[in-house]
């Protein structure tokens, strides 16, 4: 019996060459993957899992679990993305919601030394007047969330149709970022708009956006703003081929540009976290120990965390950089 994969169309004749296919860097190297149905197919599965989540006791422990793997990996400041339209729409509440997330994020604070801030994401799939709506009922909560951001399905849905609410937004004292999204048919109209025009001067921060080396001038206006770059690889090398990711990624490394490593959706892409993240971004980018520091402090600087966490977590980074890797 014959099984074909039902995206790929790679066909199976044997239980070995099935569970072959679960290599994941062997399927995809060399190889561009017309991924839009899986785009759906992550987007049904994410938004579907909103629905398990009722209580002000769910949202904690879902915190919890991820502080607690971040805690495992000796994380020690994260900024976490949520969007709050998938949620409401369900029927939670703003309260039920953010009470759980506060509660997880000072007990993450207090027992494992995992401090961490909230980025609220706009959905650009739903109606921008869902958006203001949506910020505007943030501001109850601006105590926890440092920056507001864009994400979900970008087909058709330039930055700039949000424009009122990033002007809002920075005018109101949050950092601004976007996602750009990787690989896609999207033109890089979109990462230009993110880079150069959101909240009338760009971005404060880019996600994804390994586009940006299409455009020299881009690379420049990135590099020359000192504008920091979320980068995770996990999420690209499921429908992208290594050689194009991890040759991207070394090209605006070595351009300058401030590169942080970080993960996207670990429970939808098999379940890789910031350290798996950085450990195929070393092998496939072949970054020594001190590239990989200079990964690490780009971390530090391009946070949004008070300056006092920032020193505190970079003196450790020297610390253990002295200890360890600095030549003798």
């Amino acid at each position: 019996m014959t099984l074909k994969h039902p995206r790929t169309g790679v066909a199976f004749s044997s239980l070995e060459e099935l569970q072959g296919s679960h290599d994941s860097f062997k399927t995809l190297t060399g190889n561009r993957m017309n991924n839009s149905e899986e785009t759906l197919s992550f987007f049904e599965a994410y938004y579907g899992g909103f629905e398990v989540l009722k209580t002000t006791q769910d949202y904690h422990d879902l915190a919890m679990h991820y502080f607690e793997r971040a805690a495992s990996m000796n994380v020690r400041y994260c900024e976490l993305f949520f969007d709050p339209q998938g949620h409401t729409r369900t029927g939670v509440s703003w309260q039920t919601m953010m009470d759980g997330f506060r509660s997880a994020q000072a007990k993450a604070d207090k027992d494992l030394r995992v401090r961490s801030a909230w980025i609220m994401c706009f959905l650009r799939d739903e109606p921008v007047n869902s958006a203001m709506d949506h910020y505007l009922a943030a501001l109850d909560y601006r105590d926890m969330i440092v920056g507001v951001g864009l994400d979900s399905n970008e087909d058709q849905r330039p930055p700039m149709l949000f424009e009122d609410i990033f002007d809002r937004a920075r005018k109101d004292g949050f950092r601004l970022t976007a996602h750009c999204d990787v690989g896609k048919s999207y033109p890089i109209e979109h990462v230009r708009q993110v880079v150069c025009s959101i909240g009338k001067i760009g971005a404060d921060r880019i996600d994804h956006g390994l586009n940006v080396v299409e455009s020299a001038d881009l690379m420049e206006s990135i590099r020359s703003r000192e504008m920091g770059m979320t980068i995770c690889p996990w999420s690209y090398i499921r429908h992208q081929p290594l050689e194009e990711v991890f040759g991207r990624i070394r090209k605006l490394f070595d351009a300058g540009i401030r590169l942080t490593i970080a993960s996207d959706d670990p429970a939808f892409m098999e379940d890789t976290w910031i350290l798996e993240n950085l450990l195929v971004v070393r092998r496939f980018c072949k970054f020594t120990d001190q590239d990989m520091i200079r990964l690490a402090d780009n971390a530090i600087r391009d946070c949004w965390a008070p300056d006092a966490v920032k020193e505190e977590i970079t003196a450790e980074l020297r610390a253990v950089n002295e200890k360890y890797l600095a030549p003798s």
